[in-house]
């Protein structure tokens, strides 16, 4: 049986959450659930209900890769924080992003 990485959901929440600069108290009003639950979540290992993970996923701009994938999450902090920040681009964005990202790689 394949081992669930789920146990990680609090410190993947907890490090966007900061990442983020929010509060426990800011984020838990902004998702409608109380504080002690988020920090039960983060530091506990409970499990929320698939509406408060969505919910937390949409606000904290994570990907669910991040949540169900956690093994093919780059170590690297950089890449990490690079994927945050093309998550809260539009689409011509990210089309001048790529379109300077292939012509970096041209040679």
């Amino acid at each position: 049986m394949e081992h669930n990485n789920f146990d990680k959901l609090g410190d993947v929440l907890k490090e966007a959450r900061k990442y983020k600069g929010l509060t426990r108290e800011q984020l838990s009003e902004i998702i409608n659930i109380t504080p002690r639950y988020l920090m039960s979540i983060e530091n506990e290992n409970k499990k929320p209900s698939y509406d408060v993970l969505f919910r937390l996923i949409r606000k904290l701009g994570l990907s669910a890769d991040a949540i169900f994938y956690p093994e093919q999450e780059s170590n690297n902090t950089q890449n990490r924080n690079l994927n945050r920040l093309l998550s809260l681009c539009d689409q011509h964005e990210i089309d001048v992003i790529t379109a300077t990202v292939e012509a970096l790689l041209k040679k």
